[in-house]
């Protein structure tokens, strides 16, 4: 058996981004029926978050729907003597430490302040590592219409970013198309954008007061309930909005890097002609069995084996078919490394 050594030139690493569809079954990009636990809803997570399906059996778990108060107004008090402290200001802190990682830290969305959201986080079984930026399309429905929204990142210059990686802004739009009818930004400067839109922790954080403004544009009326010492149960709002008959769509793609890295193998004209193949030679004395074997010899290419510097095998490059060599040929063969 013989070696060759690889050198830094014998290496090149590539990486490709892979879209797919996002949600459970067969993988596609857009949901349209939605259904939720009633078990969930009445059981004690049902006071943090609530759960959504894609069918009736609810097997198909797709993401999970939640609100956040700064100073814990929509749900009860954990205890009626310390003001503040509830399920909803227990959300906010997490959002709050994952996605900006400074507990005195304020989300703003579009440039305007606020103390609450809701949160939209996809099962983690729906992707490998995030979401594909420009592929959102969700429907909204209220009172008075429907509103589709996307994210801005075919519209932006820049990507701005925070602990919970890329954030862009969710405007009016779809499949990444801005509508700019508001202020040619998909959103008024007054209430802020619509949200955060977060592919990497595969989140969606929406802003009540944008949502809301609608209404005086010919859009929908959808506020959260702000009771300081009562469930009101604000994750249904936005559940019944999403799955409402006149919205029930949300499309969106997972995306995921491959790194691909390709070895170049070399086999020179002098090099890999001769075969310890027992076809070869004399099991017994060692000779070439063909003396045509001796000064013209002929050898087949099947396999490669990748080794380290202490001669262990890591990986095995099987050939489509057998190589034919001998000392006028030369071969390049490119190995393929996915990880």
């Amino acid at each position: 058996m013989s070696f060759n050594q690889l050198v830094a030139d014998d290496f090149v690493v590539s990486a490709d981004s892979i879209t797919a569809g996002l949600w459970t079954d067969s993988e596609i990009p857009t949901i349209t029926t939605f259904f939720t636990s009633s078990t969930q809803k009445n059981g004690a997570s049902g006071n943090y978050y609530l759960n959504v399906f894609s069918n009736e059996a609810t097997s198909s778990l797709e993401f999970a729907v939640t609100y956040g108060n700064q100073y814990g107004s929509g749900s009860e008090l954990y205890n009626s003597t310390v003001n503040g402290k509830s399920y909803t200001s227990t959300i906010y802190g997490q959002y709050r430490s994952l996605v900006l990682g400074d507990e005195n830290a304020n989300f703003v969305f579009g440039g305007v302040t606020s103390s609450d959201f809701w949160a939209i986080s996809v099962d983690r079984n729906r992707y490998k590592e995030g979401l594909f930026p420009g592929s959102t399309t969700l429907l909204i429905s209220g009172s008075s219409g429907v509103i589709s929204l996307t994210d801005n990142s075919n519209a932006v210059a820049s990507v701005q970013f925070n602990d919970a990686g890329r954030v862009f802004q969710l405007v009016s739009g779809s499949a990444g198309t801005v509508f700019t009818g508001r202020n040619n930004q998909g959103y008024s400067d007054a209430s802020g954008s619509y949200g955060w839109f977060l592919p990497d922790i595969a989140t969606y954080l929406l802003n009540p007061r944008a949502l809301g403004s609608l209404a005086s544009g010919g859009g929908i009326t959808l506020n959260p309930v702000t009771g300081s010492n009562s469930d009101d149960q604000n994750p249904n709002i936005l559940y019944a909005a999403i799955s409402s008959s006149d919205a029930a769509t949300f499309t969106a793609n997972s995306e995921e890097t491959i790194t691909s890295d390709y070895i170049f193998v070399r086999p020179r004209s002098s090099e890999y002609n001769y075969s310890e193949n027992p076809s070869f030679i004399s099991g017994s004395t060692g000779e070439v069995l063909f003396s045509s074997f001796i000064n013209n010899p002929t050898t087949y290419i099947t396999t490669v084996g990748l080794y380290n510097d202490t001669n262990e095998l890591l990986a095995v490059a099987k050939l489509s078919r057998p190589l034919k060599k001998d000392f006028t040929k030369e071969a390049l063969i490119r190995i393929k490394l996915d990880f």
